[in-house]
This record gives C-alpha cells, structure tokens and sequence, in this order.
C-alpha cells in the first residue's frame, strides 16, 4: 500500500506538477521578453525624437559632448585645444582635434554653426583687424557695461534681441546697474561662455555701489537681506562665526553648512571683513 502511494505521488509531480511549472516559467519568460521589448522600442523612440540644435562646436561643455555622444577622452582633447586660446573653424578642424569617429562627425557636422566671418573672406578679414583680433582689449578700450545699449550687446556672438533685453532690463532694476560683471550670472540664459565674451568687449567703469555689511558682527536679520541667504543659513553663518571667533577670511564661508558655493561670488559682493 506505501509503495502504491509512492508511485501514485510520483505520477503526480513528475506528470501533473511539472507541465503547469513549465507553463509558468514559460509564461513569466514571455513577460520578461515583453517589458525588454517596450523598453528597447522607447528608446528607439526617443532616439528618434531628440531634436539636436545648431550650435558652435567650440563651445561644448562636458553635458553637451555626452549628449551628442563624444567620449571623455574626445571632450578633454577639445578643451584642451581651447584652453590655448585656438580655435575650431571646420568640421574637418573638429575631428583632427577630437579624433571623433567619420560616422559620429557625419551625424552631428550638419548643426555646426560658425560665426559668419569663419566662412566669409572679406568679413573674416575685417575682423581679424579688429574687434575680433586675438589682442585682448585693454580696460580703457572696453565699452562701459552699465552705458551699453541693447544694440551694442548684440553685437557680442551668441546675444540676441531676447538677451540683450534681459541684460538691461536686470541691469536697470538697479540704480546706478550692474555692481559687478558677476551678476551677468543672474541673468536668465546667458552661458558662462557667453559672459566671457561680454567680458573681452565690456568692462564695469561705472560699477554701482553696494552698502556691505561686516561680516563678523552682522546679525541674522542683517544677513537675510542678502540674497540666496535664508534665516536657516543665517543661523550656521553666525554658528561657524562663534566656533572660529570671527571669520579670517571671506572664503571660509564656503565651509559653512549648506552655504551655496555656486553664488559664492554674489554673496561676497555684500559683504566685508
């Protein structure tokens, strides 16, 4: 009889168990393959989608050249060749420097957008006998930030009507302008390579000024008057102040608790020792 049910279970599991195992392995495979199959085809989707603007090769930041696909090592060799002041004038020029791939080049040459003068002779040589020449301006050559004309700012590469208007609509919520060309950085959309440009053809000869207050005997209702300083970081500024009996240097700020280094220099500009 104990035999008998031995057989019995083992028909069972071997004959009855198994199959509908197998049915759901199978099952869950076919699952598995689906959801792979969506997400494989999203991607394409995407792929397909991602619209690519023009733009001048010569100012790819690290975010940009992994979006178009540049390796680490294609992006450093053009910082690289950037950082001694030269500069990319062709497609052919982008990839000697870069060593990008023949099929990487072809996809994204055609949103390359040089300056007018790089293709145009006659302009190229005009510029290179003037404001466009790789003698830097000197101070007193410069064109005054806080008199410049919206006409006047859209001749600098990379500023339109759009911009141009931003940057005297900030400048003039102020009186007497800008304080620093620091605060360029507050204006909505103008890139860092941008404000570098404004700053070969602008200088501040007429800088606004400020009321600072010391920083090592401001108070918290003082210090939240200044901006991107909240009561919370007010509290760890005087915090820090205590522990250190006073603050030796302005720099030290940026070791204060959830101080926000990025507007480091806005900060400072309210500020003395």
């Amino acid at each position: 009889m104990v035999l008998v049910i031995i057989l019995i279970q083992g028909y069972y599991y071997f004959k009855i168990n198994k199959p509908v195992e197998n049915e759901k392995i199978a099952a869950l495979l076919k699952s598995h393959r689906s959801e792979i199959d969506s997400l494989r085809q999203a991607k394409l989707q995407a792929k397909s989608t991602y619209k690519i603007y023009p733009f001048n090769p010569n100012f790819i930041t690290d975010y940009k050249g992994y979006t178009l696909g540049m390796s680490i090592d294609e992006i450093d060799r053009l910082h690289d060749f950037r950082n001694q002041d030269k500069w990319i004038n062709s497609a052919e020029q982008f990839q000697e420097v870069t060593k990008i791939s023949d099929s990487l080049l072809a996809e994204i040459s055609p949103y390359f957008k040089f300056p007018s003068w790089v293709n145009n002779t006659n302009v190229k040589a005009k510029f290179s006998n003037s404001s466009y020449s790789r003698e830097p301006k000197t101070f007193d050559e410069k064109l005054d930030l806080n008199k410049a004309t919206s006409s006047q700012l859209q001749k600098i590469y990379g500023i339109g009507n759009t911009l141009s208007k931003r940057i005297v609509n900030y400048r003039d919520k102020f009186k007497g302008g800008f304080a620093s060309v620091v605060e360029l950085e507050e204006v909505y959309g103008l890139t860092d390579e941008v404000i570098e440009r404004l700053k070969e053809e602008f200088a501040l000869k007429t800088p606004r000024s400020i009321k600072k207050i010391n920083l090592n005997t401001a108070t918290r209702d003082e210090l939240v008057k200044i901006k991107y300083i909240d009561y919370e970081l007010a509290k760890y500024i005087i915090e820090a102040r205590t522990l250190r009996d006073g603050f030796k240097n302005l720099e030290e700020l940026t070791k204060v608790k959830d101080f926000p280094i990025h507007k480091k220099e806005l900060i400072q500009l309210y500020l003395y020792l």
